[in-house]
């Protein structure tokens, strides 16, 4: 077998799914008004599954083979439209390493709007200048440190934007329905997902630094990122492989609010009614007055962190 673990087949389902929705909906895009917004809706949720398939392959790449997954880094980054590389930086690096810190440029504490839900929704809008600078910033030292992965970036970036750009120009209105909005929408998604997962936890906790979500039907079609403690303290675990070590190792300790059972019910209550911003224990959340982001990258050491750079280490 090609693939690490079986369960990647439902990966490639997805992945293919995308690429037939896609391809089909640029091509016998609708005239009709009312099948516009379904069509723009089903690619959007297919690319938002691919932002999450992206998420999972920068921690464990799912093919035995390097060169595959190489290839598949590339053909990845077609269903978000951006190069899969470029998450290693924000992600691995800033967020896994620093979890709520000054150093994670996705840390929830950057919001601080008094309706909630405005923070939610606008929590990509926030964050995105401190990543898109990490990014370019990380690449510029991995031109140095690690070529390959450097090139590897390159290629999908250079290809993704090529190729969505000359779709668009073609056929702008529907390059802009069946592609920059579906994809907007994943990495918005993707990005946004941080904050119900992490904010009003304890980042100083060894057990309560995140909120999980067990729900069977969320975590069919999320690859399991329900299940988010375990892949924190494990982020190389195969998604497959979360809800039994959330269950051994994670349920036994953690304070009974962070494990939760519906999304939407969470949402609702978190971003609506009452659409308090509390943290997990029910107490008005208390930020520190200094806002501002602290370098990350001047501490890093590339080589003891190789693990964390996706296929090309």
């Amino acid at each position: 077998m090609l693939l690490r673990y079986k369960a990647d087949r439902r990966t490639l389902l997805v992945v293919g799914l995308y690429f037939i929705v896609a391809s089909l909906s640029y091509i016998y895009f609708p005239s009709q008004w009312y099948l516009i917004l379904p069509t723009v809706i089903v690619n959007a949720l297919l690319s938002f599954f691919c932002a999450i398939i992206v998420h999972n392959a920068i921690h464990c790449p799912i093919f035995k083979k390097k060169a595959h997954n190489k290839i598949f880094q590339v053909i990845l980054s077609f269903t978000y439209g951006h190069s899969v590389s470029a998450f290693v930086s924000g992600h691995n690096f800033s967020h896994h390493k620093h979890t709520q810190t000054s150093k994670d440029r996705i840390r929830t504490t950057k919001m601080r709007l008094k309706p909630n839900i405005l923070n939610q929704l606008l929590f990509f809008f926030v964050v995105a200048p401190g990543i898109v600078k990490d990014e370019n910033d990380f690449a510029k030292l991995m031109y140095k440190e690690k070529p390959k992965w450097f090139w590897q970036y390159v290629l999908e970036l250079v290809l993704v934007i090529g190729v969505k750009v000359t779709l668009v120009i073609l056929n702008p209105m529907i390059g802009i329905f069946v592609l920059v909005i579906p994809h907007f929408y994943a990495v918005w998604g993707v990005l946004g997902t941080n904050y119900w997962q992490h904010d009003g936890c304890d980042a100083m906790h060894p057990f309560n630094h995140t909120r999980n979500f067990t729900s069977k039907a969320l975590n069919y079609v999320a690859f399991n990122n329900g299940y988010h403690s375990a892949h924190h303290e494990k982020a190389n675990l195969h998604w497959s492989l979360l809800p039994a070590y959330h269950e051994k190792n994670i349920a036994p300790h953690i304070h009974p609010n962070l494990n939760r059972g519906s999304l939407v019910k969470f949402l609702i209550e978190a971003h609506i009614y009452p659409g308090k911003r509390l943290d997990y224990l029910g107490n008005e959340i208390i930020f520190d007055k200094n806002n501002e982001d602290v370098d990350w990258m001047a501490e890093l050491k590339v080589n003891q962190n190789h693990l964390d750079l996706g296929v090309e280490d």
